[in-house]
Parts: C-alpha cells; sequence; structure tokens
C-alpha cells in the first residue's frame, strides 16, 4: 500500500470550494487478499469496484475552481469510505450480482483492521481539509452505472442529491440544470441523497457546511474528453449555484 490511502490535490488552493471523490479508484493494496478480492478482472473494472470517471472529473473540477481536492486510493470493495463504520454495507460481500470472494468471511477483525488502514486515515485527511476555512462548501463527486443487473436503463445524465437536512445548494444547483435545457437531471436519483453516517453526513452536515453531491452517468464520462467537459460545464454551473444560494 502507498503511505496513505488517499490523494490530496491543491491543498493551498484558495477557494472555500472542497471536491471530494471517494470512489476514485478500484485498487486493492497488496495487504488486502493479496492485492486481490478474488473477482474477474473485468469486474474490476465496474462500477462495483470504483466510480468509473469520477476522478478525471475531480481533477479537472478542482483546478477550474481553484479549490483543494481529495480522492480515496482504495476501492469501495475494500471497505467503502461513504458509509459509516456501522453500515452493514460497510464491507460489500455481494454487489450488483457479483460475489466478492474475499469479503465473503470477513469478520470483525478484519473489518477493523481496514477501517484503521483506509477509511479512518481517509475521513481524517478529509476533515482536515474541510476545515481550513470557517465557510468551507464541499461538493462531493460520484457517477453511477447507466444500468444495474436486471434493471431499467437510468435515463439521468446528472442526478443531484441531497439530505433534507440541508437542501439549499442542491436546490440551487437543481434549477441551474435544468435550465440548460439538453439534461435529464434526476433529484435524489438514482437514489436517495441522505444515509446516517456517510461522507457527506459526517464531514457538511453535522458541522453545518453548505453541500451538494453530484452523480454523473458513467457512460458520459468513462473518458478522459467526457471528464474533462463535464468538469468544465459543472464548474460555472456550480459558482452560480452557489451564489443563488446566497450561502
Amino acid at each position: 500500500m502507498t503511505a496513505e490511502p488517499f490523494h490530496i490535490l491543491g491543498a493551498d488552493r484558495p477557494s472555500r470550494w472542497l471536491i471530494t471523490c471517494d470512489h476514485a479508484t478500484n485498487r486493492v493494496p497488496d495487504c488486502v487478499g493479496g492485492g486481490s478480492l478474488g473477482i474477474a478482472p473485468a469486474d474490476m473494472e465496474r462500477h462495483i469496484a470504483y466510480d468509473i470517471g469520477a476522478a478525471g472529473v475531480t481533477r479537472r473540477l478542482a483546478e477550474r475552481l481553484d479549490a483543494p481536492a481529495i480522492l480515496s486510493d482504495f476501492s469501495r470493495l475494500v471497505i467503502d469510505p461513504n458509509r459509516g463504520e456501522d453500515d452493514p454495507t460497510l464491507v460489500m460481500r455481494l454487489y450488483d450480482a457479483t460475489l466478492i470472494p474475499v469479503n465473503r468471511h470477513v469478520d470483525q477483525a478484519e473489518v477493523e483492521r481496514r477501517l484503521q488502514a483506509f477509511h479512518r486515515p481517509y475521513h481524517l485527511a478529509l476533515e482536515g481539509l474541510a476545515a481550513r476555512r470557517a465557510d468551507t462548501v464541499i461538493c462531493a463527486v460520484h457517477s453511477f452505472t447507466p444500468r444495474l443487473v436486471g434493471r431499467a436503463e437510468r435515463p439521468w445524465h446528472v442526478g443531484v442529491l441531497y439530505s433534507h437536512r440541508d437542501p439549499r445548494l442542491a436546490l440551487s444547483l437543481l434549477a441551474r440544470l435544468r435550465a440548460e435545457g439538453d439534461l435529464c437531471v434526476g433529484e435524489n436519483e438514482p437514489y436517495g441523497g441522505h444515509l446516517d453516517g456517510d461522507s457527506i453526513d459526517r464531514h457538511a452536515l453535522a458541522p453545518g457546511r453548505p453541500n451538494v453531491l453530484v452523480e454523473i452517468r458513467h457512460d458520459l464520462i468513462r473518458g478522459a474528453d467526457g471528464q474533462i467537459a463535464w468538469a468544465d460545464r459543472l464548474a460555472p454551473i456550480l459558482e452560480a449555484a452557489l451564489a443563488d444560494a446566497d450561502l
């Protein structure tokens, strides 16, 4: 494993924005299953292992907003940093019809080891970045699969996820995205925007920071061109939405 289970970009950038990418990579460190979770390489390239394209969008978006960014450096299948420590889906044993052999018989001692090695250091670093300014605004970047196994196609190009506890920035962003006219925009789609103990709950809702979570359909950002295009499009929209919300 690397020295730290995360990457921080632009820690000294001046913007009040903080861009996060909880599911940036499909990397399995050598200390977990010898670097393999026992599933096929093709499955490790699927959305079950990471948010395809989200890291590239995060890097570019952070540059455009002159903001710091933090990206995880371990697969969500190792342990999911966007879950609370007591969440039953923290270490997935079955995900979108794929069994995860190395996780099937994980005991609490192994979960604790992964928390200590990956999950907690990531959140400690995120907490430090968020606290660098009193007026930090968090934008979490994720991507979603166009279709789960056995399910209908998902029509949305982009989803805006938020909690009922603080919808302010999200509602402004939804209005701005819908005004673009050429996007199918999901509101708390393709899934609900609040989960107790997740990254936004922990680092934005609990301390009262403005926040939004953006989900982009991953076929639109699988390649570098799409990642750049979406980040370049989102940056001014996010800035305008923040101004609209007067936060």
